[in-house]
């Protein structure tokens, strides 16, 4: 039986008012309150966004800083079709000759994780690399101080060595330690960087960008700049602890964490894939309970079809 308005309202107002205190960590007893009676969403939501829209009032957004790419100030061309047949040949040589950059005298692995599995590696100098599921590394027994990312998600606790830096290399980022530890992440044409301690220099010979503790960085291929934030230390990798947190990420990227974290298809649909979401998934191994409290969570139905989970625009009950 449902309660009183009344009471859901001062119930759903005062979860508000605690998860502003950065101490909060009952995410798990919010999500249950959440999925206890399809009203106490309803009512979360509502007075989510209208605080959020009374705060916009009165706090003018600040943009995210951005740096121009170095490679800006070179004038595009046009790719005619000649060129783009050779760009196409190259990439289609790229499987092959890619481990050509590690350089001549290496002996290259691969190393690789199917989504849902995590994986610890640990270099030859102490470092160690936690992988998420659906990641794949190239490494080196030659040289331990090189790492490339193909794709998927890696946290990179590093042995420092200022005469012998450790590099990280993905998509069209090069990324040096300043005695570090730091994630990455790389996915469809884009890299992320979150430094949890220490700092790492993004791109030495180009836009030489510092992130210290705190700080991330966001690069699309393509793109003629990079757009710097700020988050909690404590809060970065936390996939590593069973956690993954929010400030604002939409929830196309948010399917795509629970996807290479549980080892499912989760998807967004076009709806909702832009929307924001902020709080904490925690990533329980009852994998249907945590399925279940989602939809709530995420103020969205959790649609099963033949290829996975789909997050969809809530149908709201007809009064």
């Amino acid at each position: 039986m449902s309660q009183p308005r009344d009471n859901i309202e001062e119930q759903a107002l005062d979860w508000l008012i605690r998860q502003r205190e950065p101490a909060f960590d009952e995410w798990e007893a919010f999500a249950d309150w959440l999925a206890a009676d399809p009203e106490h969403a309803a009512i979360y939501h509502a007075m989510a966004a209208a605080d959020e829209r009374s705060a916009a009032l009165f706090t003018a957004p600040s943009p995210a800083p951005i740096v121009r790419r170095a490679e800006a100030i070179t004038p595009r061309r046009r790719i005619g079709r000649r060129s783009a047949i050779g760009l196409a040949t190259a990439a289609a040589l790229l499987a092959i000759t890619s481990y050509g950059l590690l350089g001549p005298g290496s002996s290259p692995y691969a190393v690789e994780t199917p989504p849902g599995v995590h994986r610890t590696v640990t270099l030859a100098d102490g470092t160690r690399i936690e992988m998420n599921g659906g990641t794949r590394l190239r490494l080196d027994r030659e040289d331990s101080r090189l790492a490339l990312l193909d794709h998927g998600e890696a946290a990179f606790t590093v042995t420092h060595d200022a005469d012998n830096p450790f590099v990280v290399k993905t998509g069209d980022a090069t990324l040096r330690d300043v005695g570090t530890i730091f994630n990455v992440l790389r996915e469809a044409g884009v890299t992320q960087v979150a430094v949890a301690e220490g700092a790492v220099l993004y791109n030495p010979d180009g836009e030489a960008v510092r992130l210290d503790a705190g700080r991330t960085l966001r690069a699309v291929d393509g793109e003629d700049h990079v757009v710097l934030g700020s988050t909690a230390p404590a809060d970065m990798a936390g996939w590593r602890q069973g956690r993954l947190v929010y400030d604002g990420a939409p929830l196309a990227s948010v399917a795509s964490d629970l996807s290479r974290n549980l080892g499912l298809r989760v998807a967004a649909s076009p709806e909702v894939a832009a929307r924001p979401f902020r709080g904490i998934i925690m990533l329980d191994r009852d994998r249907d309970r945590l399925l279940a409290q989602l939809g709530p969570l995420l103020d969205v139905d959790v649609k099963r079809d033949q290829q996975g989970w789909t997050l969809t625009a809530r149908t709201r009950a007809q009064p």
